[in-house]
């Protein structure tokens, strides 16, 4: 019997993806994704159990080495916000800022608030690279992709987004990175985002955004980032995450 807590694929998508099990309404499961950022619900008899020792995250994001043999230096990394709407996510992003030696705050924040809390943290913390993420998805069976009012909560990070450029309205002084699994990534970007997700709608993974964030944390000011190796570097590339060609947001300084 599958229940709460336990590990489960989906037949009807080829068992694709791995999902916890968050709830259970009589016949109905409701699920989590263990990699990726997504939500989802499914019959039981839809699902299979996964034993927990046989889960393994084939994606290994690389620790950045930015010293590049120059030991006389410092280095001052930008400052990372992260903002999510899932805890469990935001820290394992947390962990990764951690494995490379970044700054960030990270806070848990319901998707449908972040636009009416973000002014307030963003004047306290004054971060270079905003996070904004959580959960997303497109419902296809409401048709347009265009209308972002065919997403879970796009409309809300879009809100989101909008407050942030208030606060900050240059793109190169506040480095933006929005959006979730399947997220409407054309209004990210338009509503003023640097990067967003999702270009091709697919489901992104969890450390994507903190792997764009980490990039440009330790890439320096004056140095413009290769963007299409930059997204290379995410789970599933230009398909999962895009954005706008920037410089880096880390101080170098001399002596050590």
């Amino acid at each position: 019997m599958i229940e709460i807590g336990n590990y489960v694929t989906r037949n009807s998508y080829s068992n694709d993806t791995i999902f916890k099990v968050i709830n259970r309404k009589k016949d109905i499961l409701y699920l989590k994704g263990v990699e990726y950022r997504l939500y989802a619900d499914a019959p039981v008899t839809d699902c299979v159990l996964v034993d927990e020792k046989d889960i393994k995250d084939d994606f290994e994001p690389e620790i950045i080495n930015y010293h590049e043999d120059r030991s006389e230096y410092f280095y001052l990394p930008g400052k990372i916000l992260h903002l999510d709407g899932d805890e469990s996510y935001l820290k394992r992003c947390m962990k990764y800022y951690k494995d490379n030696n970044v700054f960030a705050i990270g806070k848990k924040i319901d998707e449908k608030t972040i636009s009416s809390e973000i002014n307030d943290i963003l004047m306290d913390v004054k971060p270079d690279i905003l996070i904004i993420t959580g959960h997303d998805a497109y419902y296809k069976k409401n048709g347009d992709k265009k209308d972002i009012k065919s997403y879970q909560n796009s409309e809300n990070f879009f809100k989101a987004v909008k407050e942030a450029r208030k606060y900050e309205k240059s793109h190169d002084k506040l480095i933006i990175i929005a959006g979730a699994c399947q997220s409407d990534y054309e209004d990210l970007i338009k509503a003023g985002a640097n990067f967003a997700s999702s270009p091709k709608r697919i489901n992104i993974h969890a450390l994507d955004p903190a792997i764009i964030a980490t990039n440009l944390a330790l890439t320096e000011r004056n140095k413009e980032i290769n963007l299409i190796d930059l997204l290379s570097k995410t789970r599933n590339g230009k398909d999962g995450m895009g954005g706008l060609i920037c410089t880096g947001t880390m101080f170098v300084g001399y002596p050590r």
